[in-house]
């Protein structure tokens, strides 16, 4: 169950069908479709592995909202300067975080990550929203 209540208690879902559900809610049904369709026999177990396990069991659990898991993945990714940082910060969209909040959570990865990683963050930050105003 999550608390935005995309899936609700008594739902008799699997774990890849809750999966699905919040990955797609989460980071778009166009992003989702294309990784579906880049899917080879290579990685076909971990993408099953990515559905069911990350968004299935942990994105679903109720002890914190989308919300939140999403500001602290935006955290994880900016301090490890991942280069899947700009798919969730393109993500935060869908889970209310504003990017003042995400500012926020950068001056965090500022302090205790360092400056170059929160640096290339607000530059990734910035660049997609600057692509949103045009």
């Amino acid at each position: 169950m999550t608390p935005q209540g995309s899936i609700k208690e008594g739902d008799e879902m699997s774990s890849h069908e809750r999966g699905m559900a919040i990955r797609r809610q989460v980071l778009g049904a166009d992003h989702v479709d294309r990784a579906l369709a880049a899917t080879t026999d290579l990685d076909a177990d971990f993408q099953a592995w990515i559905t069911d396990n990350v968004w299935g069991y942990l994105w679903t659990r109720p002890e914190i909202g989308l919300r939140d898991r999403s500001m602290v993945t935006i955290a994880i990714l900016g301090a490890l300067n991942h280069e899947e940082l700009e798919l969730h910060l393109r993500a935060a969209r869908n889970t209310g975080v504003r990017p003042e909040e995400i500012s926020e959570v950068l001056l965090h990865v500022a302090v205790y990550a360092g400056v170059p990683a929160a640096n290339r963050a607000f530059k990734v930050l910035k660049s997609i929203y600057e692509e949103t105003e045009q």
